[in-house]
């Protein structure tokens, strides 16, 4: 599980440090102590976990939240010595909501929490493709890329394509947002697939994937990548 920690008093950040310090499955891949390097570092961290302040000088923790696009949210806890702002957290559906001095049952409930939920969105993350009487589960990890073909989406999985009949929107919905971006109304790639992006005198993108293949962006979908 990647976290970032997110707080502008240096004790808070070291609170969640030493509160994670000894968890065999978390990796802390980020911190900063304020709301424009969050709006920076979440992107490029690609988190599954974010310990965001509520209470910061320049942004506040639902200012970031609200500007960070909705395709890659990673999933939020949030942080802050008043309670007057839980109603307005679970209002924009954030994972859970701790008051500082954090407790270390209550942070371990919020974190075991977090893990359920990536543990269940990962797990549903595998594509049924069938062949005859036969079915095989692709996972996600798998797909490197997805295209639209009429009542049908091809699974691009390393040399092979699979038919699946189903629309790529309810692809997307299934897939995890922090690892697939929509590039074009009929494409869909692995983020980690890609190897250079280069702009077109249009507003549209090339997209080249590590394999080689070469894609296009629409200008619709380039703030995606």
């Amino acid at each position: 599980m990647r976290v970032v920690i997110v707080d502008d008093e240096p004790l808070a950040r070291r609170g969640v440090r030493v509160c994670l310090r000894g968890v065999p499955d978390v990796e802390i891949v980020g911190e900063c102590d304020n709301g424009e390097s969050a709006l920076r570092l979440i992107p490029r961290a690609r988190p599954d976990l974010v310990f965001l302040d509520v209470q910061m000088p320049d942004l506040d923790g639902f200012e970031v939240w609200a500007r960070l696009p909705v395709e890659r949210r990673p999933l939020v806890i949030f942080l802050t010595a008043h309670d007057q702002h839980a109603l307005r957290a679970f209002e924009i559906h954030a994972l859970d909501y701790l008051l500082k001095p954090i407790h270390d049952d209550r942070f371990a409930d919020a974190l075991a929490t977090a893990r359920g939920r990536l543990r269940g969105r990962r797990g549903a993350s595998r594509i049924a493709v069938k062949s005859g009487q036969r079915t095989r589960m692709v996972s996600a990890e798998e797909l490197d890329w997805a295209q639209s073909e009429g009542d049908y989406v091809a699974l691009h999985v390393g040399a092979r394509t699979h038919l699946v009949r189903q629309t790529l929107d309810a692809l997307e919905h299934e897939l995890d947002p922090a690892a697939f971006a929509r590039i074009h109304r009929s494409t869909l790639v692995a983020r980690d697939r890609i190897r250079e992006v280069r702009a077109l005198a249009s507003g549209d993108r090339w997209v080249e994937l590590r394999d080689g293949t070469v894609l296009r962006a629409s200008r619709r979908y380039r703030d995606r990548i």
